[in-house]
């Protein structure tokens, strides 16, 4: 879309506020809205002004003044507001030196796009993100000196089996019962219908919805596979239209990764491939159809997996997810169908353009511009150096004797050691000036925060374990 037919959609749908929306560097939103007067052609070039100083990870007090250029790819009519609005998602500039701001995400992803250009190796990496959430009915939490607490609800959680409802009608989950389960046990689905309709309003394609494993809400809609940076706008768009539409029923959404003691938590499976003119690259006569290529960029996937983890798997509470031993993909391997493995390659279809690899131990409280590239920079060096992926692992890892298991390597355990892997292994990330030592350091130094902040903080389990020792 040009700037000319941004201002042609404004003028047919009445719109009166312009929703300028652009991505701090850990992974949220952040908007300013401005009366439909201000957008003009000129804005699309010169961008609109404001202090980047209390953004996460941005900038200091000295250098704050930022640019913010709409992209006019990115627009839609915002469903939720009260009066008609625009979204519209922005770039970061530098009102200086009119360059792109180096720890703008979104800027990082289309340099991982040029770069790939720019290998020869293809022209296009599309990738698609199945990030999985939590509905919950209730939510509270608190700490302080002397207490920590928190408490979650949701009216289909197996804890409410006996629950007073006036009347309490079962149709309660249990623990890992709930993928596929149909109505009336399925009491979000008109919930998820409404979350599909509206995203499919704003120009999303969604490919099919269901409950998902745990009890208490768990759920996935999965959304058509883009371009790199496209795909990371679509999932920052999907993770609103969902909390919104949640909030319209007097309901709230997580995508933290493990919300629930004791049952499934919440992944980002993340399907990519890569294409050249036109053709795709990823189809080929090795093992589960895969072409030499894809062979070798499962390989830098493998081999920056621990490194990779500080980026796709960014919070404390990731760790509590990828736990060996159930069910987790913590295992730096590929299959064909093992669910363990870090790395699936689906065989629901023999069709070249729907051959495709799934990196598993994404969360969706991955920064999706970041982690795409990451990813996306990881398999090219597999590729350039032709990395062999060694052997698939295709029995069922619980089936598996320990000294079958001892020489599979696996994912760091948490964010500390991941962030340590990080720290030794980045060059793959320097190539093409994609991500930048900058970039890599004020990463590592705000998680390394997160967890001083976090190890002060006694834990309420831990009374259970110590108290009376």
């Amino acid at each position: 879309m040009e700037p000319k037919d941004v201002l042609k959609l404004i003028e047919e749908r009445n719109i009166e506020i312009v929703d300028l929306k652009f991505m701090d560097f850990l992974g949220s939103w952040q908007h300013c809205s401005y009366p439909v007067h201000e957008l003009t052609e000129v804005s699309f070039e010169e961008g609109f002004g404001f202090d980047g100083s209390s953004i996460r990870g941005w900038t200091r007090i000295h250098e704050s003044d930022m640019l913010v250029i709409p992209d006019p790819d990115t627009v839609f009519v915002d469903p939720f507001a009260s009066i008609p609005t625009l979204h519209i998602i922005g770039d970061i500039y530098d009102p200086i030196t009119k360059q792109p701001f180096s720890r703008d995400p979104r800027y990082i992803a289309r340099k991982a796009e040029n770069y790939l250009k720019y290998t020869g190796i293809a022209d296009q990496a599309f990738f698609g993100a199945e990030a999985e959430f939590f509905v919950f009915s209730d939510v509270t939490f608190d700490l302080g000196e002397n207490y920590a607490f928190y408490y979650l609800d949701s009216e289909e959680g197996f804890w409410n089996t006996g629950r007073e409802e006036n009347p309490n009608l079962d149709y309660k989950i249990r623990p890992k019962s709930g993928y596929f389960v149909t109505p009336p046990t399925d009491i979000l689905f008109d919930l998820r219908n409404e979350m599909v309709k509206t995203l499919e309003e704003c120009g999303i394609s969604v490919e099919a919805h269901h409950h998902e494993v745990a009890t208490g809400g768990q759920m996935e809609i999965d959304i058509k596979y883009s371009t790199l940076t496209k795909a990371a706008d679509n999932i920052m768009t999907y993770k609103y239209i969902i909390k919104n539409m949640a909030r319209n029923y007097d309901l709230t959404v997580t995508f933290m990764p493990k919300p629930i003691f004791g049952d499934n938590g919440c992944g980002m499976h993340t399907h990519q491939s890569l294409w050249k003119n036109g053709k795709p690259l990823f189809a080929g006569n090795r093992y589960a159809g895969l072409s030499e290529l894809a062979l070798y960029y499962i390989g830098g996937l493998l081999k920056h997996g621990p490194a990779l983890a500080a980026i796709c798997s960014p919070t404390i509470n990731s760790f509590k997810r990828l736990v060996p031993g159930f069910e987790a993909p913590v295992n730096l391997a590929y299959s064909r169908r093992n669910r363990s493995a870090a790395i699936r390659i689906p065989m629901y279809s023999p069709k070249p353009r729907q051959k495709r690899i799934e990196y598993r131990p994404p969360d969706p409280t991955a920064n999706p511009y970041l982690a795409f590239a990451a990813m996306l920079m990881a398999g090219i060096d597999g590729i350039e150096n032709k990395i062999d992926p060694g052997p698939p692992l295709d029995k069922d890892i619980y089936d598996m004797e320990p000294e079958e298991l001892k020489d599979v390597p696996k994912l760091p355990g948490s964010l500390e050691e991941a962030l340590d892997a990080l720290e030794k292994d980045h060059e793959f990330l320097l190539k093409g000036d994609v991500f930048t030592e900058d970039v890599i350091k004020m990463w590592i130094e705000l998680k390394r925060k997160e967890i001083t902040e976090y190890k002060l903080r006694p834990h309420p389990y831990e009374f259970l374990l110590y108290f009376n020792a």
